[in-house]
């Protein structure tokens, strides 16, 4: 029997007469990271802070960690790291200074042993006396995942926590999320950034305050549907308004020097790209699997407009 880290059932969450969350459902297993994912506004940190029990529910119920999201929310805060996407921590302090104040709070015994652990764990040992606020923004991000894992949680709440960073920064981040997982920790983490999203078990995408879809990668790429085809060269681009205007073409991206054009009817979008083609160029056309990035654009799409601005 599967053993779930959060298993919550119809989350509702109301801000006076709107639903900022309507209905999320999540089942997920211990010792996973799990992607949430959606645009702007979705409902991803919300969702996130109803189950940690920061926000209280308006309607739903669950548990996370064992314990009740409304009646027992203390004991999951005591057993949860949140990293906030904003820098939420000293800058007039040190890295050292930051660390040890937090295991104050936390009233953790062996401080001193338990911080310099924390920094040789993080590989902040050698910048541990520079002040926070001189830091740079992948820093940043190392020292307060120091803080918010030197309690030991069983659950790590991670809100956009590489927007921002460097991509090496981002991807050394990422190791640190595995490092951590390895040993037996949950991990839930709210992103923008695709190759992210692939380093996860399972993710959940939200629009609108709705769960749309969830699942492994390669699953829900499978199940949505849709068909891309992929072009480079000369002049490719400037074929993206034509084609893009056509029946059956969904929308269109750049990917790098390549253009891809995507929707639900093979047929259609191969009419659309005969239609608009040009010899002289030498433009060839090759249907390819969707990728993720494709995948979500068409997901937002569907999700329609957001009608909780018009309620």
């Amino acid at each position: 029997m599967t053993e779930y880290a959060i298993d919550v059932h119809g989350l509702v969450k109301r801000f006076g007469d709107k639903a900022a969350v309507n209905g999320i459902s999540i089942q997920m297993p211990r010792g996973q990271v799990w992607g949430f994912l959606g645009p702007n506004g979705s409902g991803k940190t919300t969702t996130i802070r109803m189950i940690c029990g920061l926000l209280k529910v308006s309607e739903g119920s669950g548990t996370c960690l064992n314990f009740d999201i409304v009646s027992e929310s203390k004991k999951i805060k005591a057993l949860t790291g949140y990293m906030t996407q904003k820098f939420s921590f000293w800058e007039d302090l040190t890295i050292r200074e930051n660390i040890e104040f937090v295991g104050r709070l936390y009233q953790l015994e062996g401080l001193r042993k338990c911080v310099d652990q924390t920094l040789e764990t993080l590989g902040l040992i050698d910048r541990q006396y520079q002040l926070a606020g001189d830091l740079s923004g992948g820093w940043k991000q190392r020292m307060a995942l120091a803080a918010v894992t030197m309690h030991k949680p069983e659950l790590l709440l991670l809100d956009e926590p590489t927007a921002g960073v460097d991509p090496q920064a981002r991807r050394e981040f990422w190791d640190q999320i595995h490092n951590l997982t390895s040993q037996g920790m949950t991990v839930l983490v709210s992103t923008h950034y695709m190759d992210e999203a692939e380093r996860c078990d399972e993710i959940v995408y939200l629009a609108n305050g709705q769960l749309i879809t969830q699942g492994r990668v390669n699953d829900i790429i499978d199940q949505s549907g849709l068909v891309t085809f992929r072009a480079e060269g000369v002049g490719v681009r400037r074929l993206s308004e034509v084609v893009g205007s056509e029946p059956g073409v969904d929308y269109v991206s750049y990917f790098g020097s390549a253009l891809h054009v995507s929707g639900a009817d093979a047929d259609l979008i191969e009419r659309a790209l005969k239609k608009v083609g040009n010899a002289e160029e030498e433009i060839l056309w090759e249907q390819v699997r969707p990728s993720l990035e494709d995948t979500f654009i068409a997901l937002m799409g569907r999700a329609g407009i957001d009608e909780r601005s018009h309620t």
